[in-house]
């Protein structure tokens, strides 16, 4: 069947993460003219299924004498336009060699990961990488928003030194509170739910080479989000632009 072999292929292509509705869509896109209800009988029928959920921990240390940014955010994590809201936060991976961290910076405007970093360790100097990647990348205006937690890595004086050679605006979310960073929470379910739980990562550098393929050849570029109107961020930008 013509269709089910296509639903076969883009499961696979978005390394089993499409559900029904990411699947019909990408489907119609490629000038399948395909319901819903359709996609879901015939990926119930041959076991095409999405792996999902598991528990989310805090990773950052609030507990310091760094000075508190207002949230400015406020949990409004809707942009216009590009470089006008960033947010960042790190996460974690196991492997059998210990843990790798995992740092990332995304624009709101499309959900787009435009800086990322990942270490052995959970230090300043992690986030910061993110950071001069995401800067590079995008050489934002004076003006744009940078969200994060209160964590020591992100109100350090080296980190906060850069934000304002740079001229961001600062944000952070209230104490403990998760919700008022949510978008960068929803990266890190998304990542671990198609990519990280799915195999065990026998040494840190197979899980790092794991995540710049999914984040460079899948997420940016492919990956659909229902926010976006089903297009990926990377399709998402160039419509807007």
């Amino acid at each position: 069947m013509v269709v089910l072999a296509h639903i076969k292929e883009q499961s696979r292509l978005s390394l089993g993460s499409y559900g029904r509705p990411r699947m019909t869509e990408e489907l119609k896109e490629g000038g399948i003219d395909v319901g819903h209800r359709r996609v879901g009988r015939l990926m119930r029928e041959n076991g095409i299924t999405v792996n999902r959920t598991r528990k989310f921990k805090a990773t950052t240390d609030s507990d310091h004498t760094f000075n508190i940014a207002p949230n400015l955010l406020d949990r409004d994590f809707k942009a216009d336009q590009t470089n006008q809201k960033w947010a960042g936060d790190i996460s974690y991976i196991w492997t059998r060699e210990g843990w790798l961290y995992l740092a990332v910076i995304l624009d709101l405007h499309s959900r787009r990961v435009i800086g990322w970093a990942v270490s052995n360790r959970m230090k300043r100097d992690l986030a910061i990488r993110a950071l001069k990647m995401a800067i590079a990348f995008r050489a934002p205006p004076k003006g744009c928003i940078f969200h994060s937690d209160r964590g020591s890595q992100y109100c350090s004086h080296d980190y906060q030194k850069i934000l304002r050679q740079h001229g961001f605006k600062v944000s952070m979310s209230g104490k403990g509170n998760c919700y008022d960073n949510a978008a960068v929470e929803t990266f890190f379910k998304t990542i671990k739910a198609e990519l990280i739980w799915r195999r065990s990562w026998a040494t840190r550098r197979q899980a790092e080479i794991a995540i710049f393929e999914y984040i460079n050849g899948f997420y940016n570029p492919r990956r659909r989000h229902s926010a976006l109107g089903w297009k990926s961020p990377v399709a998402f930008e160039r419509k807007v632009a």
